[in-house]
């Protein structure tokens, strides 16, 4: 191996540069070259791709997205799309590529491996949603943040007697909503793996109140098939019933910034290490991930297509605590 390739892909999660520093010094360690692809797999087809030296990554393992960049790329989907791809990275002196990102990112990766070209996938995506680790890259940064928010607004609920619901990311998967509202303390936790009727939230919170609490948190996944527009509109004609008044906060992107945790730098540096290690000792075609506290190689074949839901029965255990 004399050069390497590495991109970020997808949706960009907190810790992602911490893997793109990880990737290239690990590779330079080794006495290769290393070329970071701008804008992920558009990059590839467009050739934006430039040398990174150690000092290129240096100061960015505390930032949050990706200094790389990213973008959707359908054509990439296409077999001429990946075809003039390969034909960038062949005319690069580019052996191999490591591909940072989620469901759709690996699935591109799968699609190289398929075709003979050397690749390893490092899972990062907030959603945490991919098979072959138990914890993606990015995952518990979305979780704090989302936290974070929650606690702030129950200060402000309490004080005023009324319950919040909070809207998180999660378009297909709900682990962001089902663990922040677990460590929040919700006493309704929404996601699309498990759905909830708005006439349910509306008596969990009434039964609330009438046991006496002084506020109340609802925590929905934006995937959610009922939503907040639906709960809304079912307990503005049940308010008088239900006793709290009803305030609505959407978080948004706000879920994918800011600065990446202690356990999404580390996780994202191991793994980004890992993946140059696995090529150096002639593996390819696979996603390195954390399983069960160890890290672990999984087919990019096996996990293309697919993706992991939430733990849906946790939600009992939230509305368990939430007397």
């Amino acid at each position: 191996m004399k050069r390497l390739g590495v991109l970020t892909s997808g949706g960009d999660a907190p810790g992602m540069n911490a893997a793109v520093r990880a990737v290239t010094r690990a590779a330079l360690g080794r006495g290769w070259e290393v070329c970071g692809v701008r804008n992920g797999y558009a990059g590839l087809l467009a050739d934006t791709i430039e040398p990174l030296q150690a000092r290129d990554v240096g100061g960015i393992v505390q930032r949050g997205g990706t200094m790389l960049g990213s973008a959707r790329c359908p054509e990439f989907a296409e077999p001429a799309g990946r075809a003039l791809a390969q034909r960038n990275l062949a005319a690069r002196g580019i052996e191999a590529l490591v591909v940072i990102g989620g469901n759709g990112s690996q699935s591109g990766a799968a699609a190289l491996a398929r075709e003979g070209f050397r690749v390893v996938g490092v899972p990062s995506t907030i959603d945490n949603d991919l098979y072959g680790t138990d914890v993606s890259i990015g995952a518990d940064t979305a979780i704090n943040v989302t936290l974070e928010a929650i606690d702030r607004l129950r200060t402000t609920a309490s004080s005023h007697q009324r319950a919040f619901v909070v809207e998180t990311m999660g378009r297909e998967c709900g682990y962001i909503a089902l663990m922040a509202g677990i460590a929040g303390g919700a006493e309704v936790i929404a996601i699309p793996e498990r759905e909830i009727e708005a006439a349910e939230v509306a008596e969990r919170l009434r039964a609330a109140y009438r046991r006496g609490k002084t506020h109340a948190m609802v925590v929905v996944a934006e995937g959610a098939k009922h939503g907040v527009q639906g709960l809304l509109k079912h307990y503005g004609e049940q308010r008088d019933a239900v006793g709290f008044e009803l305030r609505l906060t959407r978080l948004g992107h706000v879920v994918r910034g800011g600065v990446p945790t202690a356990a999404d730098r580390v996780l994202a540096t191991r793994l980004g290490a890992a993946a140059v290690d696995s090529l150096a000792a002639g593996k390819s075609g696979i996603l390195l991930g954390m399983l069960r506290g160890e890290i672990a190689a999984t087919s990019l074949a096996q996990i293309a297509g697919r993706t992991r839901p939430a733990d849906a029965a946790l939600c009992e255990l939230a509305r368990m605590l939430a007397i």
